[in-house]
């Protein structure tokens, strides 16, 4: 199982647009069959998506399905800061 933890931190003025993108993308994701878990958690303008995976192979295509390419694409002048992505194993 691969975790990926991915932290968006939106500039003020564009938190609605930010969330409206984030949500298409969690609804597109967990249709991915290697998808076993797309958790959405927000605080003011901070989103952090939990995310697990099967395989590498299937976080592969996730990592090139159009709708995450055009997210990264159309978020860069909406966040304040570059996105922080952390993929991780569990360990005990």
């Amino acid at each position: 199982m691969i975790s990926i933890t991915a932290i968006i931190k939106s500039k003020q003025e564009n938190i609605e647009q930010v969330r409206n993108m984030i949500h298409h993308l969690v609804t597109e994701t967990r249709k991915e069959a290697a998808c076993v878990r797309y958790d959405l958690h927000t605080t003011e303008n901070i989103f952090i998506i939990w995310e697990e995976w099967k395989d590498q192979a299937g976080l592969d295509i996730h990592n090139n399905q159009s709708y995450l390419l055009d997210f990264i694409k159309q978020s860069e002048n909406l966040v304040a800061l570059p996105i922080q992505v952390y993929k991780t194993f569990q360990t005990l």
